[in-house]
């Protein structure tokens, strides 16, 4: 029997992500942004809360965890590397280390650049990616620099293609509206952006997304062609420097 993976809403536009494994009937959480709708969903499913993922230290990821863990007493899992920044970890991971949760093996990885020390949880075919990877975009490089979040986007990049990818916000329509400001002939861009208005209109998440439809649509993740080279600069340009000139304008989008 295969996992099952519940998205909720939390705050404004916030997602948390809980995994279980009927067979083991253990259920892992993956960030924490509040405890309130993550309690409703798992009472309305009649499952406990065995463990929460941590990805990185900012209060909208890890808000609702101390009261979560005084209703269903989880063991609570992080970066080792970030530990002074996070709520008390009962194990503690870092990249490298490999977990047993849900009944399947999940590897980690640091995904540093929002933060130093976020890090990503990849299950078989799902990767929780937080505020790294998102559903056509990335988030902002506050902590770290545009190369080492190139090279983190990159780790992501790499997994195979099927993999859905949980991102930790709604931002896919902005997202998309800069995407398309880029490059506007990319018919599979427009593609996406319409089928993502619909979705919301429908009040749908737009996550998850497969990874292959972020390396065709995601301008984070199409620093690398040739095409996008000679939108934001020259042909000649790095990886690391067409990447650093799409998160600028971003950022002043």
């Amino acid at each position: 029997m295969s996992i099952t993976i519940k998205t909720v809403p939390c705050l404004s536009d916030n997602y948390a992500y809980l995994i279980h494994d009927a067979n083991l009937h253990e259920t892992a959480l993956v960030d924490a942004p509040e405890a309130a709708p993550i309690s409703a969903e798992l009472d309305s499913l009649g499952w406990n809360l065995d463990y929460i993922l941590i990805t990185h230290h900012h209060f909208d990821h890890v808000g609702g965890v101390e009261e979560l863990r005084k209703i269903y007493r989880p063991k609570v899992i992080g970066n080792k590397n970030d530990r002074k920044r996070l709520p008390k970890l009962d194990i503690e991971i870092a990249e490298g280390d490999r977990l047993q949760l849900c009944n399947r093996d999940v590897s980690i990885l640091d995904v540093s650049g929002h933060t130093i020390g976020h890090i990503a949880f990849v299950f078989p075919g799902a990767a929780f990616t937080a505020d790294s990877l998102m559903a056509l975009g990335c988030g902002r490089v506050f902590e770290g620099t545009f190369p080492m979040m190139w090279q983190s986007l990159q780790k992501i990049a790499a997994l195979p293609a099927e993999t859905m990818i949980y991102s930790g916000h709604e931002y896919t329509l902005a997202n998309g509206e800069f995407a398309l400001s880029l490059e506007k002939d990319n018919t599979a861009l427009n593609n996406r952006v319409e089928n993502e208005k619909k979705r919301r209109g429908e009040g749908v998440p737009t996550v998850p997304s497969q990874l292959s439809l972020e390396l065709l649509t995601n301008p984070f993740l199409r620093a690398n062609t040739p095409e996008m080279k000679k939108i934001v600069g020259h042909s000649d340009m790095s990886d690391e420097d067409c990447f650093a000139e799409i998160r600028k304008r971003k950022d002043s989008f």
